[in-house]
Formats: structure tokens, C-alpha cells, sequence
């Protein structure tokens, strides 16, 4: 899978339209910004996976290699991951920062990242749609606390 990417911040315009009230799976941190791997598989959105210091969950891409993962499970959330389809909810004026050593790992692992981002959407949809239901467990070790519930409109479903 050829995809496109890039680090990103989300812009207030996001945190406006999407507030923690409604949408409270989305990590809304105050004063931490929501820096996340933009990957552009050439479909009609954009996947934003945020680097986490912390996951606990095995719907990740886990670093190995990078100085943070030695102490904690730091990785690439993709529980958490946003869609976004209008472009101006990225933040085009401010920097994101991620340790080198994490955008290295990720870069150097951009393809198994982004087909496992890809397969965690698609499954989702499989599942939602009927056209491949999973087992209320194993739906709820993979989905519960998703953000995707947030994105139907994107996705195309009607749930």
C-alpha cells in the first residue's frame, strides 16, 4: 500500500467542531497538543493516528526501538485515530513535535502502519455494515472506546 504522509496538529476549528462533551473518545488534552501521523491512502479522508506515551490496549502500533518505549507502551493509538476529510482541520501555522527517534520508527514503518490502519477502518465498516460481524467480544476488545462511532458520516455508514 503506497500512502502519503505527514505529522500534524488538529486545529482549534477541529476542537470547536468536535468538543469532548459530544465526542468524548477523542483525546482532548488542554495545553497538550493532539500531534498525530496523517496517512492519505488516496481515499476520501485522511487517518490521523495520534502518538500516544501510554497505550494499553493492542489496537496500536507499539515503538520498540525509541527511547519513551522503554519506560511505557508509547505508540501510534489508531483506537484514537480521527477521519477528516476538511482540510482545515489541520493546524497549517504550528509545528508539530514528536521525538525523532518515534518519527523515525514510524516512518521507517509507515507501510505496516498504514495497512493496519486501513484494515482496523475497514473491519470496522465490515462489521457495521453486516458484511462481516464479528463476535460481540471480540467487537468490543477492538472497538470499545474507538473514536470511529464519530465518523459515520465520513465512512459512509448510516448507523
Amino acid at each position: 500500500m503506497e500512502a502519503v504522509t505527514d505529522i500534524s496538529l488538529l486545529s482549534s476549528k477541529f476542537l470547536q467542531d468536535y468538543p469532548c462533551t459530544q465526542y468524548p473518545e477523542i483525546m482532548h488534552k488542554h495545553g497538550r497538543p493532539y500531534s498525530c501521523l496523517i496517512i492519505d491512502t488516496h481515499d476520501e479522508y485522511y487517518i490521523c493516528i495520534p502518538f500516544r506515551s501510554s497505550i494499553t490496549h493492542s489496537q496500536a502500533f507499539l515503538f520498540k526501538n525509541t527511547q519513551r518505549s522503554q519506560g511505557s507502551r508509547s505508540g501510534l493509538d489508531y483506537k484514537k485515530m480521527v477521519l477528516i476529510k476538511d482540510e482545515s482541520y489541520f493546524d497549517h501555522t504550528t509545528a508539530a513535535i514528536v521525538d525523532n527517534d518515534e518519527y523515525k520508527e514510524a516512518i521507517t514503518n509507515l507501510d505496516r502502519i498504514a495497512r493496519e490502519a486501513t484494515r482496523y477502518v475497514d473491519d470496522y465498516i465490515a462489521h457495521v455494515s453486516g458484511t462481516k460481524t464479528l463476535h460481540p467480544r471480540a467487537y468490543d476488545r477492538k472497538y470499545r472506546f474507538s473514536t470511529l462511532p464519530y465518523f459515520h458520516d465520513i465512512l459512509g455508514l448510516n448507523n
